[in-house]
């Protein structure tokens, strides 16, 4: 029964990612430098590391299985600058016997210093990086590099302690006491979280927790394998079906063909999801493929790939290798084959990260906590989830071919699909569009697209629009043209969708499809709404005084929807939004959110607009809605930093939202949200992520509510 217990909460973790913050571990190291001077030119660099309680770094000789990554120290090429030897390590080396790897692993602990003798001509820097990775007994953090400059300089201040990544230490430095150099920062109180601790308290209260045995492991493989096949439901991997019903409908003729094929789509995409997930995220963070989904470059090339195959698909032209490829195809046994097939599941992975990216950056982080296997376990289960369905349909196209034989509806097919196909190329256009303030494809614009592409559909379903390449439609025993009952039915939906989507052009909510379409606030036109024009159009719900200023021209096409129907007032910026707070003593909800941000449209317009939400968030919060994903705007250079928490420079308003999210509240997914009170004191543990469950969303406000009245009678 536990075993089952824990295959829930990790779909649940996975799929909806509901209630469960994705914790992320601070470094529990800290790296001091100095050079020690020998003679007249001869140094010894030295790199001292303090280790947090419970973690350890492998040896240069990790021993173990070939999987642990020991440092390494990499010194940039310079003409007066020689080194002696190889790096040596000093401390207490530790030689222990791990579960699930063959042989024994080398380490330290506590502390451990690298050496590396060098001569010089002169006063000069020594710069290069050095990589490390440090483990506990639940899990190993993903390889970090940093950069070090060593000053090689008589005049010689003390060692200087890393704390952004670089450091600039000099010979001969006065003596260092290392062991009184924190290994890791000071825990404030749980509900108390500065940013600089917040990771660290975070690190601290998952101690001990989700160890990885045998059991948690099968636990989850088969979570993630469940959170692989619902995703296959979401719009972006579904919408990929229709691409790969053409594809196999030409390339499989017999159903040994068909068979074959499936089995090689179906281990490529194991392979992308497995190799390229664990890649990214041990180098570039969790969050790097809900990132890729955001990137209007990436956008505008997933716009470009469905045209290509919808166009394709109305008969424009066929899509096929070079001969050149075909020849090589013909004479090395179906090696071009399997690469047209790759491709096509490479293609899947890619465009699949606009909605699988909120399900895999949460299991990714879970996974994390498994050491090396997790994030390898967790990505497998959840591509064999996903490529099982796409397995299963990719034998059909074999029967497909016998039947296509006996009339034109085949082609029919594809000209339906590519009418979708141009329908959901305009979403990954809105997004790119969205993402750079271009203004091309405003709500309305894009509502009336959708609305022709339907009609136009429908029509084609009824034999009223032709294609130079459609066969004679079907007669019955009198030689009158007819519509089969199954095509009636489709012209229907066609219809009925444009009728749904025509008030939306005067600004109706549209709530079923408002993960689609763009936000209200790009709608030039609101019927019944004050001025009728877009952008922020606030109530007198503050006083001037406390009205949002900062970014509110930048983002006011981003706005929720519900910002114009029910003129709810919210903050683009946590500083001015804790202001706001802290003046009319309300609690703080933070809501960490997305552009191009499904789920997030789904709460606003599903959630936020119930009537009781609405009256509790109108009257008894602050609402900050910060978008981790806006890149057009530039802080101020003295705003710039780098994030530990990220690892990552922050440049942008994004990049400052998303450090917020990930250093104070150890999350990197959206939608999420957070409470606090005008100091920044959480106001209930954990936040609230993507959940429709409207009394669910009301029981949370009601006890964030209950707790700052405790905390401010």
């Amino acid at each position: 029964m536990s075993s089952i217990k824990k295959i829930f909460v990790l779909l649940l973790c996975s799929f909806f990612a509901v209630n469960a913050s994705a914790q992320m571990q601070k470094d529990p190291t800290t790296w001091t430098f100095e050079a020690k001077k020998k003679s007249d030119k001869k140094y010894e660099l030295v790199f001292h590391l303090e280790l947090a309680e419970g973690w350890h770094i492998w040896s240069l000789d990790p021993g173990g299985d070939g999987l642990e990554i020991p440092p390494s120290f990499t010194f940039n090429k310079n003409a007066d600058v020689k080194l002696i030897g190889k790096t040596k390590e000093h401390g207490k080396l530790i030689n222990e016997d791990i579960d699930g790897v063959d042989g024994t692993v080398h380490m330290y602990k506590h502390n451990v210093d690298y050496t590396q003798l060098i001569t010089v001509s002169g006063n000069l820097k020594v710069t290069g990086k050095y990589s490390y990775q440090v483990c506990n007994e639940e899990s190993c953090l993903p390889p970090k590099t940093k950069s070090f400059s060593f000053e090689i300089n008589d005049a010689s201040p003390a060692a200087q302690q890393d704390t952004a990544g670089t450091q600039n230490t000099v010979a001969n430095p006065p003596a260092v006491d290392t062991s009184k150099l924190s290994a890791a920062p000071v825990a404030a109180p749980a509900n108390d979280m500065p940013d600089s601790t917040a990771a660290a308290t975070a690190q601290a209260e998952t101690a001990g927790m989700n160890k990885p045995s045998q059991g948690s492991l099968w636990s989850l493989f088969f979570g993630a394998l469940i959170g692989g096949l619902l995703a296959v439901l979401t719009p972006c991997v579904y919408s990929m079906i229709p691409i790969t019903v053409s594809f196999f409908t030409k390339r499989s003729k017999t159903r040994a063909q068909g068979i074959r094929n499936a089995i090689y789509y179906s281990l490529s995409i194991i392979i992308i999801f497995t190799v390229l997930g664990v890649l990214i995220s041990a180098i570039f963070g969790s969050n790097a493929l809900n990132n890729l989904s955001t990137n209007w470059i990436a956008n505008l090339l997933f716009f470009v790939i469905f045209v290509i195959f919808g166009v394709s698909f109305l008969g424009a032209f066929e899509i096929t290798l070079p001969s050149s490829w075909t020849s090589k195809t013909d004479s090395k046994a179906g090696i071009g084959s399997f690469g047209g097939i790759f491709f096509m599941a490479l293609t899947l992975v890619i465009v699949s990260f606009s909605c699988t990216g909120p399900i895999i950056g949460p299991l990714l982080v879970i996974a994390g906590r498994g050491g090396i296997t997790g994030p390898a376990i967790g990505m497998f289960g959840f591509s064999v989830g996903l490529a099982l369905p796409f397995a299963l349909f990719a034998i059909f196209p074999g029967m497909l071919n016998k039947i296509a034989s006996s009339g034109g509806w085949l082609n029919q097919v594809k000209v339906t699909l590519g009418f979708i196909e141009l329908m959901l190329a305009l979403k990954f256009l809105s997004n790119a569009d969205l993402a750079m303030g271009w203004r091309l494809l405003d709500r309305e614009v894009f509502i009336a697209l959708w609305i022709v592409l339907s009609v136009l559909l429908g029509m084609y379903l009824l034999g009223k629009l032709k294609l130079s390449h459609d066969d004679a439609p079907p007669k019955n025993l009198y030689g009158q043209e007819y519509v089969s009952l199954f095509k009636l039915f489709l012209a229907i939906a066609c219809f009925s969708f444009a009728v749904y989507l025509l008030p939306g052009m005067w600004g109706a909510p549209l709530n079923a499809m408002s993960q689609f379409v763009p936000p209200m606030g790009t709608q030039d036109f609101v019927l019944g709404a004050n001025n009728g024009g877009g952008g922020n159009n606030h109530t007198a719900a503050y006083s001037d005084d406390i009205k949002p200023v900062k970014y509110v021209n930048e983002m006011k096409i981003y706005e929720p929807e519900i910002v114009r129907k029910f003129g709810l007032e919210t903050f683009y910026d946590y500083d001015e939004a804790l202001a706001a707070s802290k003046k009319l003593k309300k609690p703080l909800m933070l809501d960490f959110t997305g552009i191009n941000c499904v789920n997030c449209r789904k709460m606003e317009s599903q959630v936020w607009s119930n009537p009781g939400v609405m009256k509790r968030l109108k009257e008894d919060f602050i609402i900050a809605s910060l978008y981790c994903d806006y890149d057009k705007l530039e802080l101020p250079k003295n705003e710039q930093h780098y994030s530990e928490a990220l690892q990552a420079d922050i440049v942008t308003v994004g990049d400052k939202n998303e450090d917020l999210q990930a250093s104070k509240f150890n999350s990197n997914s959206q939608p999420f949200y957070f409470y606090v009170d005008e100091n920044g004191k959480q106001l209930i543990d954990g936040g609230y992520s993507y959940d429709p469950d409207v009394q669910k969303f009301i029981r949370h406000l009601d006890k964030v509510l209950e707790n700052y009245k405790k905390e401010h009678p």
